[in-house]
């Protein structure tokens, strides 16, 4: 029987791979640059109300609790939580983060009430039932809130091996990543994950490409070896079509209809 991926295993590999270096610049870059555009009250006095479930290392929960917000912290990973937990404290807000270990489906006895904002970046494509994701979510939402929703992108792991002749992968009816992989075994294609959208009565308010070029670049050369650059790059045309559904992940800003 297929299980929900827990990444304590993967908790040290993820910070190093992802958020050691550019690929997590650019996804923290896109993602704040979007919240911002979507969600303006993030710099208002009054605070909101915002759950992060599967808030691995938890910089995006910091950052807002720091602004003054009311946040709650939710991963099944004991090993990613205990980092973000370490990285809280190091920024003077553990006291301020409600921090819950376990799996979002444990979340609905605790009764939290609705939220003004709702993260839940990079979870649905480990989930065994990734369906059951957004109903979840939307329980969670406030008839004017926001949902900030990211899913790995099929497209995009398709035409990186097609790039990459690996095509003896791609003829698989199922796609199986190599174990201890950061590569999840349920990429979704936008496609599903819209008609998902469309059944939960949310609307999209806003949608980005995260990491539209920086994946495919096989040599580092020009503006591509220089950071501060690429991320610039990646922020002007992470909303461009058709650009925008190269993006190893999407980004979406949903709200109630």
């Amino acid at each position: 029987m297929n299980k929900d991926r827990n990444f304590d295993d993967l908790a040290e590999r993820f910070q190093r791979k992802v958020y050691g270096g550019l690929k997590g610049d650019v996804r923290l870059a896109v993602l704040w640059r979007d919240l911002e555009a979507q969600v303006p009250q993030i710099h208002a006095e009054r605070p909101m109300r915002v759950l992060d479930i599967g808030a691995g290392l938890g910089q995006l929960a910091i950052r807002l609790a720091a602004l003054g917000h009311q946040v709650v912290v939710n991963d099944v990973s004991a090993e990613m939580l205990a980092i973000a937990q370490s990285s809280a404290r190091a920024a003077g807000v553990f006291e301020l983060i409600t921090w819950y270990h376990g799996p979002f489906q444990d979340l609905d006895s605790l009764e939290l009430g609705q939220f003004d904002l709702v993260l839940c970046h990079a979870v649905v494509e480990w989930l065994a039932e990734p369906e059951q994701l957004l109903p979840a979510l939307k329980g969670f939402l406030s008839p004017n809130g926001v949902l900030s929703f990211t899913y790995y992108n099929r497209h995009s792991l398709e035409y990186r091996n097609l790039i990459r002749g690996n095509f003896n992968l791609l003829k698989k009816e199922t796609f199986v990543p190599d174990p201890g992989s950061l590569t999840p075994g349920n990429p979704l294609y936008p496609q599903q994950v819209l008609e998902w959208v469309e059944a939960q009565k949310l609307a999209v308010l806003g949608t980005s490409g995260i990491r539209v070029f920086t994946d495919y670049v096989t040599t580092q050369r020009g503006g591509n070896a220089v950071p501060e650059s690429v991320v610039e790059m990646e922020l002007a045309y992470s909303r461009r079509e058709p650009y925008l559904w190269l993006g190893r992940y999407i980004h979406l800003l949903l709200g109630n209809r």
